[in-house]
């Protein structure tokens, strides 16, 4: 009987250099994302129907998220890799079984949400909006009640190509869930019939968007079923409900549907709390994220893939010191790049969201709010990208329950959090400093405390994370960010246009930055643009 070659372990500088690689990919889907959402907000602005689009997508996604996305993934790729190290064809029963049962579950839960539409809306997306916008949001919901189902059968392919080291074509289908909204930005939302209500903007009817919602999904299985070729497939309906394979999948898949169902909880109660507020908060509140999800890629995302596996592989072997050197030398590169990111965020902000979206029917006041959620946003930077490497660290150990609880307790303070800070933060009635930002600091803040939780947890089991490595690090770290933030005030004192103001204060921000950082020791700093060049020289 065959095993799997176990995955070998790397060293921290080899996980360096993975993950300048692994990040290219994450900055391309990014750059492509903030391209959608700036094609978007040209379109529709900062107003009652975009907040309408964001609303309805809330459910598809979570269902998507729930059956057929990460949930299924990562508890599938084991049992199936374990299954055709020993038989091939049981392999393909159970790819099968479970494509079978994640396409039934996805139909049932689409149908069931799709008839309870305007019950959902009234009561849990939108219910302090008007009873049309509460209409349309249920319509745009009923349309993308499709994108599940497709997504159900094109996730688990994408898992199956992974697990026959086939990348490319799955890396092209993450794209295409941005090419078939800018589609419908572009071509579908101004050919549609102009609609009399709420859901027409300028030319553009927003109706195209839950439309370009659905070819992204049928985009996304298209451009991998080519990807089958080769493989021996051997994929047909299956309801093998008493295979024990699809049974290990299904209790693999638990603490991890409760662990993405968390996420997902917190993205419904901002919806819910800004529908209280006034026409364009969601949207602002969504395009802030937006950009701080990019900068959380770039960052937390790329170094926690290439992480991932060299963790698993210590774990497993139970070489626990170099798995501590190897995570603590990742906390330490990610919170040397996540202070500047904040900086540049807040500081940045506002001239960031005038280059990229302020155009169109996207005003002034439009880029004012987004530039003030974002600042709230980014005050859990930091948070952020401790959080993709220490729940991964978590995930390596073979403990999915501790990151799923302590996930629970933070939802339930960020839902405290925000009925306390939208009344403490912003001016009701005024979209460029509206409450909603309250919201963007109830989730920074709960995130900020959630990875400190599981940094400590983390360090009780593995003894320690070189913490006192830690606090000597931190005043070079400090007066490396403050030099940051004063260069910036000083380039930004001056009147600029936006687009100068952004390129200037960034190169100047980040020079200021790294050269403090050499000055003042900081390894990071100096680690970072000997491996850049090596790169540029390999």
């Amino acid at each position: 009987m065959s095993h799997p070659a176990p995955v070998s372990a790397l060293s921290s500088r080899q996980i360096l250099r993975a993950t300048l690689v692994v990040v290219l990919g994450f900055f391309a889907s990014g750059v492509l994302g903030v391209l959608r959402t700036a094609i978007i907000a040209s379109s529709f602005g900062a107003g009652a129907a975009l907040d309408a689009f964001f609303r309805a997508q809330r459910l598809p996604e979570l269902i998507f998220v729930l059956v057929a996305g990460g949930a299924l993934g990562s508890s599938f790729l084991p049992v199936y890799a374990r299954l055709r190290a020993q038989d091939e064809e049981s392999a393909w029963r159970l790819a099968s079984a479970a494509m079978t049962l994640s396409a039934l579950a996805a139909g049932a839960l689409g149908a069931l949400v799709f008839l309870l539409a305007p019950l959902i809306t009234a009561h849990l997306l939108a219910p302090g909006v008007e009873p049309e916008l509460q209409a349309l949001t249920s319509e745009l919901m009923r349309a993308m009640m499709l994108t599940p189902l497709v997504f159900s059968v094109s996730g688990l392919l994408m898992g199956l190509l992974h697990a026959h080291q086939r990348f490319l074509l799955p890396s092209l289908a993450i794209s295409m869930n941005h090419v078939g909204l800018i589609i419908g930005a572009l071509l579908i939302a101004p050919a549609l019939p102009p609609d009399p209500g709420a859901a027409q903007v300028g030319d553009a009817n927003v109706h195209g968007l839950a439309w370009g919602a659905v070819l992204s999904a049928l985009l996304h299985l298209l451009v991998q079923l080519p990807g089958l070729r080769g493989l021996g497939a051997q994929l047909r309906p299956l309801a093998d409900w008493s295979s024990p394979a699809l049974r290990d999948v299904l209790r693999l898949m638990g603490p991890r549907i409760l662990g993405l169902a968390v996420v997902q909880v917190n993205f419904l109660v901002s919806a819910a709390f800004s529908s209280t507020m006034v026409d364009g908060s969601a949207a602002a509140l969504t395009t802030a994220f937006v950009l701080v999800f990019f900068a959380l890629g770039v960052i937390g995302q790329g170094l926690g893939s290439a992480l991932f596996p060299t963790l698993s592989a210590l774990a497993a072997a139970g070489d626990r010191e170099a798995f501590r050197a190897r995570l603590v030398s990742a906390l330490r590169g990610v919170l040397f790049l996540a202070l500047p990111a904040m900086l540049l965020l807040i500081l940045l902000g506002e001239p960031l969201v005038k280059t990229l979206f302020e155009r169109g029917q996207w005003s002034a006041e439009s880029s004012a709010a987004t530039a003030w959620a974002l600042a709230f946003y980014a005050t859990g930077m930091a948070g952020f990208v401790l959080l993709e490497l220490l729940s991964r660290a978590f995930y390596a150990l073979e403990d999915s329950r501790t990151p799923v609880l302590v996930g629970v307790a933070a939802m339930l303070a960020n839902i405290l959090l925000s009925l306390v800070f939208i009344r403490l933060i912003g001016e009701p009635g005024n979209l460029a400093r509206g409450p909603f930002a309250g919201l963007a600091l109830a989730n920074a803040l709960t995130t900020n405390v959630e990875a400190l939780v599981l940094w400590g947890l983390l360090r009780r089991r593995l003894g320690h994370l070189d913490e006192r490595g830690f606090l000597r690090s931190a005043p070079a770290l400090l007066l490396a960010s403050a030099g940051l933030a004063v260069a910036l005030g000083l380039w930004l004192s001056q009147p600029r246009t936006p687009l100068l103001q952004l390129l200037g204060g960034g190169i100047v921000g980040l020079t200021v930055f790294l050269g403090l950082g050499v000055l003042l020791r900081l390894e990071e700093a100096r680690a970072l643009p000997r491996l850049l060049l090596a790169r540029l020289r390999g």
